[in-house]
């Protein structure tokens, strides 16, 4: 059920059979929550977060216009708000952009299982660290990169983020996403980011058809975008 997190975890540290067997007795229920939907919504006291078993969902924040910026994708492996922990309310929404399914993990067991294994609260004080570092990124992307930059940089990143729970093969991975909802983590309006798609493909590098992106050029989309994946802080790491 929850192996994605595992692998995503994995792929930063150790997971013994013990914390495994911890992680595991996390989840009280799972729940299916169709796209399209608010999953969680801002300033409302929580006792659960939610860890991401299938699906695509987002962190967002809404203006009074109605005007709507991403400030972050999960897919399958992700807590979606391990924050609210700690923070027991959050600042944005967390809305489904496709149909998910989500273990719900009460805050009560993540506060023993984080008494019990120094090494687990480690690792997941890891995990929310590196939801800021990609947060951090988008904020670059959003300020100083070029719309063609920006969206070759979410290709380049969700290729090695997907690729990590075996949902990227071959350069190439179901995206689900709309060009209004590709707007929204990227700052366009749709016109630009059609605009930019168009730019990709005649430049030979990517191509998206049947909400299936494939990368042509790896090499030459990572020129484009300036992409580093050392902010995704991958490679395993001893305690």
């Amino acid at each position: 059920m929850i192996d994605a997190h595992l692998q995503k975890l994995r792929a930063r540290d150790t997971v013994s059979p013990e914390d495994e067997r911890i992680i595991r007795s996390l989840v009280s229920e799972v729940i299916e929550i169709p796209a399209d939907k608010t999953a969680i919504r801002h300033g409302i006291e929580l006792q659960n977060s939610m860890l991401l078993l299938d699906g695509w969902m987002a962190r967002a924040k809404d203006l009074p216009t109605g005007e709507r910026q991403v400030a972050e994708l999960h897919v399958a492996g992700d807590f979606v708000d391990l924050h609210s922990f700690t923070l027991k309310s959050l600042d944005h929404d967390v809305i489904t952009m496709t149909n998910c399914r989500l273990a719900i993990v009460p805050h009560e067991r993540l506060k023993s299982a984080t008494e019990r294994s120094p090494h687990l609260t480690r690792l997941y004080w890891l995990m929310t660290n590196i939801d800021a570092a990609i947060q951090r990124e988008w904020s670059l992307s959003l300020g100083r990169r070029s719309a063609l930059g920006r969206m070759a940089h979410l290709f380049c990143e969700l290729n090695v983020r997907l690729g990590v729970i075996g949902l990227s093969s071959d350069n190439a991975y179901d995206f689900p996403l709309t060009q209004v909802e590709l707007g929204e983590c990227l700052g366009l309006t749709s016109v630009h980011v059609n605009r930019t798609l168009q730019e990709l493909r005649r430049l030979g590098l990517i191509a998206l058809e049947n909400r299936r992106l494939t990368i042509f050029n790896l090499v030459a989309l990572k020129r484009v975008a300036g992409f580093d994946p050392a902010y995704l802080y991958l490679g395993r790491r001893v305690d």
